[in-house]
């Protein structure tokens, strides 16, 4: 028989589900929710907050690689969440797949895998339309880190027109260690930067590829482009200096699907 705390706990988690809220809060509840299998695309906690049960809730969230953002009391008032024990947990539209369990399959099926990969992108719908265009070109995959990355959430999938529920969505705690089993799986790894010394159309995409694109701001990091097999530039004749980021991957994705279209005909 349940206690009053484990039906409290139960009623709260089912009321967010049932409802098709886009948060669960309170200590118990998430982590039921982690335990259950829900995907959380980022966790909100009360800065200074202690005690066992957060220790354990910590523990789960270090296990699962979900992100975590450290904020004032304040903050969280401002949810409708009437008691939320200092914790607010964001549930993803999507599932998240370990890109390690995709990459084997893909080369057991005869296929030359396209994973695009992006890196610090900040706005959702900029996010959702590199979704959509991925899924037209034949992507595999998108492969993104867990921090210092746009949220997925309702908008990105809408924006997206449904393609982020179609294309395989891989999170990662550490971009540039997932890059590099990337290589060693055998993937030539190619980034897009205005720093490159060959035009996007010079280099083969024949061969297995992961795509590398850097928000527009920032670019790509330092560390990833040290790790990029080629470095490649879109020509720029006006006066504004780059592209959008999601115009810019869709001129070399569907330069990658010319060529493999090409080769297929030969």
């Amino acid at each position: 028989m349940k206690t009053d705390r484990q039906l409290w706990v139960h009623t709260n988690l089912i009321h967010s589900i049932l409802n098709n809220e886009s948060y669960i809060y309170g200590l118990r509840p998430v982590m039921e929710a982690i335990d259950a299998g829900r995907e959380i695309e980022r966790l909100l906690v009360q800065q200074g907050l202690k005690g066992e049960l957060i220790t354990e809730l910590m523990k789960l969230v270090s296990l699962h690689h979900i992100p975590v953002q450290q904020v004032p009391l304040a903050r969280l008032n401002q949810f409708p969440a009437r008691n939320h024990q200092g914790v607010i947990a964001f549930i993803s539209p999507i599932t998240y797949y370990p890109v390690e369990d995709i990459i084997p399959g893909l080369f057991e099926s005869g296929k030359a895998p396209v994973i695009l990969v992006l890196d610090g992108l900040t706005d959702v719908r900029n996010v959702g339309a590199i979704a959509r265009t991925s899924e037209c070109a034949g992507v595999d995959a998108l492969l993104i880190p867990s921090r210092g990355f746009a949220q997925i959430n309702a908008d990105a999938v809408k924006t997206s027109a449904g393609a982020l529920a179609r294309i395989p969505v891989c999170r990662t705690p550490n971009l540039y260690r997932t890059c590099q089993y990337l290589k060693n799986s055998g993937l030539q790894m190619v980034a897009c930067t205005e720093k490159g010394s060959e035009l996007y159309h010079q280099v083969s995409y024949l061969p297995p590829t992961a795509l590398v694109m850097g928000a527009e701001d920032t670019g790509i990091s330092r560390d990833l482009l040290k790790l990029a097999d080629r470095l490649v530039r879109i020509p720029i004749l006006g006066e504004i200096l780059s592209l959008n980021v999601s115009v810019a991957t869709g001129v070399v994705l569907f330069e990658l699907v010319r060529q493999r279209q090409e080769q297929s005909a030969l």
